[in-house]
């Protein structure tokens, strides 16, 4: 099987090539691996150190607005897996223009390539954000779109465009949508790796509002195993939510952290509020697990507990991206 991976040098793309390299998913025996990243701010080539001298990897630095490059990297593809996003709330609210351009114009390069080199599985990587807040439950995968940032409107853009090339096309195609992300290799200027660096430096935290927004926490292993069930088993033109099924508002998770990095409260600075902050995020995870076996296995106790030391044990991966201080005094997404 002949896989293209896009953005799999970042956190989450590069956790899925280094598993699916270390078969860990039966059901997807890959003889070729092409990861395909434009190694912006938050994709590292290192990310795929422990993986690198595989023979089945290649590496191709390029931009998924590439056409030329995306077709020809596209032809014999058995199943491509697209990771590639500009992800992060606070600079889409900045400058939404490259979220634009990559999640939305990007996906349509790929999706453009894919029809016309009849490429096999098409799995497109989305998150819960694009359905909005909710106040009370877990959304449904059928639940209406309502995007409240630049970010999220983008992939619920690109969404549609994948699942409208599924209708228009034929492409064999499914939409995952996951909650947050947590793990080894997250770029340091999201909630968990932010806050860890920052406390085992002596530094403060930065803490939106009154800190009462709340979360699903999902292990990126587990979002991972996650895609890979639906990159083998899911139902064409169906979206999967994937789920950790643990939901803490931001202040209770920086209890945690505190407490895993031995600070107390007054590591905590008050921040004012990100415009147009969602209050509440929850994913209803039934589909996936009905259809697909799915159930998360990394609770957060222990994924916490692990992410943290892997970050103490680590200060060569991170402590570079850090090294201007912009991501030490910088707000972490959600």
């Amino acid at each position: 099987m002949r896989v293209l991976v896009t953005g799999g040098a970042g956190f989450i793309g590069s956790h899925f090539v280094r598993e699916l390299l270390s078969d860990a998913y039966p059901d997807l025996a890959a003889t070729r691996v092409v990861v395909l990243d434009a190694l912006t701010y938050a994709g590292n080539r290192a990310n795929l150190d422990p993986v690198r001298t595989d023979g089945r990897l290649e590496f191709v630095r390029g931009d998924i607005c590439d056409a030329p490059l995306v077709g020809r990297l596209m032809r014999g593809v058995d199943l491509v897996v697209h990771f590639a996003a500009e992800s992060h709330v606070d600079r889409s609210i900045a400058d939404a223009s490259a979220f634009v351009r990559t999640n939305v114009q990007g996906t349509q390069t790929l999706l453009d390539a894919a029809v016309r080199a009849g490429a096999g599985r098409f799995v497109h990587v989305s998150t819960d954000e694009v359905y909005g807040s909710i106040e009370a439950g877990s959304w449904p995968e059928e639940h209406p779109l309502a995007p409240n940032s630049p970010y999220a409107a983008s992939k619920a853009a690109s969404d549609l465009m994948a699942l409208a090339f599924h209708r228009t096309h034929g492409l064999e195609l499914c939409v995952t949508r996951c909650s947050n992300n947590y793990g080894p290799y997250q770029f340091p200027e999201k909630l968990v790796p932010l806050f860890t660096t920052n406390l085992v430096d002596g530094l403060t935290v930065p803490l939106y509002g009154d800190g009462g927004n709340s979360r699903d926490w999902l292990h990126v292993d587990d979002h991972c195993r996650g895609i890979a069930l639906v990159a083998a088993k899911g139902r064409p033109g169906e979206v999967y939510n994937i789920g950790g099924g643990t939901e803490l508002t931001n202040r209770e998770l920086t209890g945690r952290l505190l407490e895993l990095c031995g600070r107390d409260a007054s590591a905590v600075r008050r921040v004012a509020d990100r415009a147009g902050h969602d209050r509440r995020y929850s994913v209803d995870i039934a589909k996936i697990s009905t259809e697909l076996g799915y159930a998360p296995r990394i609770g957060l106790d222990r994924g916490l507990a692990d992410t943290v030391a892997w970050y103490r044990g680590n200060r060569s991966w991170w402590e570079p991206l850090k090294s201007d201080g912009r991501e030490a005094e910088g707000r972490a997404r959600r």
